[in-house]
């Protein structure tokens, strides 16, 4: 039985897999054919789009051989014109020639015909055609030559009448336009006192107050002279106006003392910097130049404080621009040129005392230094005689510089003897070894030396002091006597922290 059931299962699992295997080749034929069905569907829809795709490429290729016919039509027809037109060139030249040889011909025969009635006419008057004109210019010069030295002599009467005339009316022009004021360069400059306890407190106890500022800022302070009033002296404008300031400022704050006076003093030197840079910039505005480099605005705002003769040298420099500014457009003459070589002519005085030499000269090299052009610096070193002027700038700038100069009243020779004889005197002071500063002060009777305490001791400074007074005594003239004060100051600092 058991056997039987075995028998039955395995028969049953015989018909189930040959079942399976009937449907799974009944079901791949049907999936084959459907496949083959789809494969035949896109081949013929392949070669559809080939044909399509065939006809359009060939209506393209049709459509761009028909617009290669048209373009290679119309170039044979340009080609065609081109070749007619070049036989009408041809032609045409041709005729050209042809007319050319005929003129040529034509010219001969004129110059024969020419050659023939000028040969007639030498027989005729017996003269050849240079010996007629010869003749010719001989009767005419004889006929004319007492007019025509007398309009020649009229003629240069006249162009120096004119010259003459038109050279007074510029300048009285130029000197009636820039007319100015002349004033009188002071060596001293007072103060007016508030009360006579403001005296006391700047004379300081035992004096320490008015020799800590006369030290700091090299000027003869009297308090004493005039009541009710401190008079500075100083031959240098710079220091007097650094030591007014100081003095204003001390007294509107009222504390006066010798650290605080150090204090002022550096402060009031800053502050005359910014007035020397502010007036060369007005300066240059006054005179309406611009491009002017800032270091030779700086050299000429020093000018402010500067005098020549007596002449303020800023102002005599911005009236000589103006005066030179209108002769050169009279002239005809490059007015910004001369404008800035007038302005700038004097700004070598502006460190005579650092650098040696001539003013106009260490001028020149100045404005060299600093890139401005040839003709203004060669205007600026031929402003004096020494130099010859080449152009006519360099001449509007000499005679400018005569005519605000030479004005009557605007120069004091005495007094620029004077400055020059403070100047000398401190640059024999400074001329020595170990001196900080040197001031000449009390109109010339004194020089004031600041020596570096590292570098002098007491005994040098004793040494010192009788040898710049030999140095004087042999190179100097001078009335009366000099004295000679050298100062050696020893400072200990330390700050507390």
């Amino acid at each position: 039985m058991m056997i039987e059931s075995v028998i039955v299962a395995v028969i049953g699992a015989l018909c189930g897999v040959a079942g399976t295997t009937v449907y799974t080749r009944n079901r791949n034929e049907a999936t084959k054919n459907k496949a083959e069905q789809l494969l035949a569907k896109a081949n013929e829809k392949a070669s559809q789009v080939v044909l399509k795709a065939k006809d359009e490429a060939l209506q393209l290729e049709n459509e761009r051989r028909r617009e290669m016919k048209k373009i290679e039509n119309r170039l044979v027809d340009r080609e065609a014109n081109l070749d007619k037109k070049l036989d009408e060139l041809d032609k045409r030249a041709e005729k050209l020639r042809a007319q050319e040889d005929e003129v040529e011909e034509l010219k001969n025969d004129i110059r024969d015909l020419r050659t023939k009635q000028q040969e007639k006419l030498e027989k005729i008057a017996k003269l050849t055609k240079k010996d007629a004109a010869e003749k010719l210019l001989e009767m005419t010069e004889r006929d004319i030559k007492d007019d025509l030295l007398g309009l020649v002599s009229k003629l240069q009467k006249d162009a120096m009448d004119d010259a003459e005339e038109r050279a007074q009316t510029v300048i009285l022009t130029a000197m009636e336009r820039m007319s100015s004021e002349v004033t009188a360069e002071r060596t001293v400059t007072a103060i007016k006192l508030t009360d006579d306890e403001m005296k006391g407190r700047i004379i300081g106890k035992e004096g320490r107050n008015i020799q800590a500022l006369q030290r700091a800022t090299g000027v003869d302070i009297l308090v004493d002279d005039t009541p009710g009033m401190i008079v500075l002296s100083s031959f240098d404008p710079v220091r007097r106006q650094v030591a007014r300031i100081s003095l204003e400022m001390l007294m509107k704050d009222g504390r006066i003392h010798p650290g605080r006076i150090e204090e002022v003093v550096a402060k009031a030197e800053k502050q005359i910097e910014k007035e020397v840079k502010q007036a060369g910039e007005d300066a240059a505005r006054e005179v309406g130049v611009t491009g002017i480099p800032r270091e030779m605005l700086q050299l000429l705002g020093e000018l402010k404080f500067r005098t020549s003769y007596g002449q303020n040298v800023l102002m005599h420099s911005t009236e000589m621009a103006n005066i030179a500014g209108t002769i050169a457009e009279e002239i005809g003459a490059n007015v910004r040129t001369v404008k800035i070589a007038t302005l700038l002519h004097d700004v070598g005085k502006a460190v005579t005392h650092k650098v040696e030499g001539k003013h106009h000269h260490i001028g020149a090299e100045l404005a060299r230094k600093y890139g401005m052009k040839d003709d203004i610096v060669h205007a600026i070193e031929a402003h004096h005689d020494d130099i010859e002027a080449t152009t006519p700038e360099a001449l509007v700038v000499r005679v400018a510089d005569a005519l605000s100069a030479a004005r009557p009243g605007a120069r004091n020779i005495s007094a620029e003897n004077f400055s020059e004889r403070m100047k000398d005197l401190e640059n024999i002071a400074t001329s020595f070894k170990g001196i900080d500063k040197a001031y000449a002060i009390s109109a010339g009777r004194e020089v004031r030396v600041i020596v570096r305490p590292e570098s002098v001791d007491d005994l040098s400074a004793l040494k010192l002091a009788r040898d710049i007074a030999n140095k004087v005594e042999a190179t100097m003239q001078y009335p009366g006597t000099i004295k000679v004060n050298v100062i050696r100051e020893t400072r200990a600092t330390e700050y507390a922290k």
